[in-house]
């Protein structure tokens, strides 16, 4: 899908769907570690998606809408499974293992897998040398983020032990990417609160059969689990999965996906000023120049993208205006 066929949308209501994927997503990291101090991480991420899933199907019924599309609820299916039932899923499973930095450098790799997948996109992406260099710059920038936490990683001898969790992250990033284009060039009949609802439901099922295979419900006592890890599952549902999520498969609609790919290297620039804010984290001079890096990256990638849309916009209207004069010349 080219740029020129992505659906027009307010000004505003991208803004804020941008937004609220920033933020909210950035946070996640945190929370996704507090909530799975408590639960056994796939039985969390079934509980995550399989309740927002059912909260928006339920609304969606309330205002009438049409649930069961058959071919859209395929359609759900293949994007849940991909984006997080493996994306998501493998983020949960090696926050048990992987210190935070290192799953934040390996996935904000997402843009440049999007770039390399987009096969229908490939002129348009490669051409674009703003694009690609953003691209770039954009994961030097996260490498430089946590260049300090990274080589404290390596140099503790563990490396070893860490890599079958490094290389699951990779394959995470590449399904997530991929089924983010399966979505945006497979555009489902349904709503899209009633796409995501289903995307949702699936995934949680999916992580089922695998709680059960890690033995996670043998001595689980719900009682017991502290209420942080509760109130943080909480969060995740309401504004991890139905805020954000929404706004994100609604934004692969109409936006062009490089361009809503950038949300991986937001993401963990807002994860070390809300530590820095909330937590008393120390931030250095290191960590602020990866911070200014990425956030020109991103201007950069955007630019790229509204300079494209401006020219278009340009061309269309001496098109039209030439329509007009046929048109009164045939009168």
């Amino acid at each position: 899908m080219s740029l020129s066929t992505n659906k027009s949308a307010p000004t505003l209501m991208v803004i804020v769907a941008f937004a609220t994927v920033y933020l909210v997503w950035g946070s996640t990291y945190f929370f996704i570690r507090m909530a799975i101090h408590g639960f056994p991480p796939l039985l969390m991420g079934a509980m995550r998606f399989f309740t927002a899933g059912m909260l928006m199907l339920t609304w969606c019924i309330i205002k009438g809408e049409k649930i069961f599309i058959w071919k859209s609820i395929i359609t759900s299916a293949i994007v849940g499974i991909l984006l997080l039932g493996i994306g998501n899923g493998i983020v949960i499973w090696v926050e048990q293992t992987l210190p935070s930095a290192m799953v934040a450098i390996l996935v904000s790799a997402a843009p440049i897998w999007f770039v390399l997948l987009d096969k229908q996109n490939w002129s348009s992406n490669f051409r674009s040398r703003p694009t690609v260099a953003g691209l770039i710059i954009g994961f030097a920038g996260v490498i430089l983020l946590f260049g300090e936490q990274l080589n404290k990683i390596f140099t503790g001898g563990d490396v070893g032990a860490k890599l079958p969790a490094m290389l699951l992250l990779i394959i995470g990033s590449i399904a997530w990417s991929g089924g983010s284009l399966y979505s945006k060039h497979h555009p489902s009949e349904g709503s899209a609160g009633v796409n995501v609802a289903w995307q949702m439901i699936i995934a949680g099922l999916v992580f089922l059969p695998g709680s059960l295979l890690n033995h996670e419900f043998n001595n689980l006592h719900f009682g017991q689990i502290p209420t942080q890890s509760w109130l943080a599952l909480i969060y995740l549902i309401l504004f991890g999965s139905i805020a954000a999520f929404s706004a994100y498969v609604w934004l692969l609609q109409v936006r062009p996906a490089t361009q809503v790919s950038t949300y991986a290297y937001v993401n963990p620039v807002i994860a070390v000023v809300l530590g820095m804010m909330f937590a008393g984290e120390h931030i250095s001079l290191l960590q602020i120049a990866g911070l200014v890096i990425i956030l020109g990256s991103v201007l950069l990638i955007n630019l790229s993208k509204y300079r494209k849309e401006k020219t278009a916009v340009a061309n269309e209207e001496p098109a039209n205006e030439q329509e007009l004069s046929l048109k009164e010349c045939a009168n």
